[in-house]
């Protein structure tokens, strides 16, 4: 668990299934119907569980992250802050935990994407040292 002085990130457990499908509705309101947030989080949890972290301020789900290994490549989706709460370091901080965890089981590059035109979404992961690459994609070397 990564900790701060403001927020806590832990594993995802059942009991923050109502606010982190509420989050990722009003993060993504634009996200096509696959997306669809309770769907999303009950297939991540029956693949890899231990791949969705949540941001926990005073008993407040306040983030996400969900993240994946392949063995190759690691991944990262559905990184949200709660709107109230942003500009505090919440989302670079799931991000860091999430890269941390990939580095404890090898991961040496983490892959994300952004929808072309979301310039604030590209500018916060450039800002945390990834780069767009040719593929519209970003990536950042872990190693």
């Amino acid at each position: 668990m990564a900790e701060s002085s403001e927020q806590s990130i832990v594993a995802y457990s059942s009991e923050w299934q109502e606010p982190l499908v509420s989050l990722w509705k009003l993060c993504f309101p634009d996200d096509p119907p696959h997306n669809e947030p309770s769907r999303l989080l009950e297939q991540k949890l029956r693949s890899q569980p231990d791949w969705v972290l949540v941001a926990i301020q005073e008993q407040v789900l306040v983030g996400s992250i969900v993240g994946g290994y392949d063995g190759v490549r690691g991944w990262m989706y559905h990184v949200a802050t709660h709107p109230e709460f942003r500009r505090r370091g919440i989302g670079a901080t799931l991000v860091r935990e999430l890269e941390r965890r990939l580095r404890a089981v090898g991961c040496v590059k983490v892959n994300l994407q952004v929808r072309v035109g979301n310039a604030s979404v590209t500018a916060f992961y450039e800002a945390l040292r990834y780069e767009i690459e040719p593929r519209v994609s970003l990536g950042k070397r872990l190693s």
